[in-house]
């Protein structure tokens, strides 16, 4: 996606009361319908008055948390976004980088839910900003309760799973985790080593995952 040249703010962008409704219309088609802020020009430039800043970058992370969701997606990345997240081809407007960046930082935030976790880069120096970040549309122990839940159901305790079985296996269905990259399904499992409900032995296309 290329860069857009943010907005000069609107005479009336200061007010508070600026920021438009949350509500989001219906979605019959199965496609992502986006909510009716994002056809505001403004939206893709972050404010500088404060209080109007902190509703937008609280508009910003439920629109991520809710598109990711709909597309299962658990990664973003700053060097190829979705084309459609972060811009709006009917305004000719779209979020810059930074202020992306921006938006992500809050996210990642304790006090914000953590609902993003920045990836450390490998190879690069310390120095280095990472460009790429987990997004929490569920938790870590949302997603082990999920699993450990479809486990027990399915009577599996006791019983030995690979990785590739959990991600892509007939069993497994339709469930929202299908598809998760291995690296994320990895952390949702040592939440569950940690309760010990799970142990993971092996490595490669023969580790296993044994669940209590």
């Amino acid at each position: 996606m290329a860069t857009a040249t943010p907005l000069a703010a609107p005479s009336g962008l200061a007010s508070p009361s600026y920021m438009p409704p949350t509500t989001a219309p219906s979605n019959p088609s199965g496609t992502f319908s986006f909510p009716s802020y994002t056809s505001f020009p403004p939206f893709y430039t972050l404010q500088p008055n404060l209080t109007t800043r902190a509703r937008q970058l609280s508009l910003w992370s439920q629109l991520i948390l809710s598109y990711a969701a709909h597309n299962r997606l658990f990664r973003l990345s700053l060097s190829s976004p979705p084309a459609n997240l972060f811009s709006n081809p009917a305004l000719h407007r779209g979020l810059s980088e930074p202020d992306i960046r921006a938006v992500l930082d809050h996210m990642a935030l304790p006090a914000n839910g953590s609902r993003v976790e920045w990836i450390p880069t490998t190879g690069g120096s310390r120095a280095e900003r990472s460009a790429s970040c987990w997004v929490y549309w569920r938790t870590l122990a949302e997603w082990a309760d999920l699993i450990y839940g479809w486990v027990d159901e399915t009577g599996q305790k006791g019983s030995v799973l690979t990785v590739y079985e959990l991600r892509e296996g007939e069993a497994v269905g339709s469930k929202e985790w299908v598809g998760m990259e291995e690296e994320f399904l990895k952390r949702v499992l040592g939440v569950l080593v940690k309760k010990g409900r799970a142990q993971i032995f092996g490595q490669g296309e023969g580790e296993g995952v044994k669940f209590f």
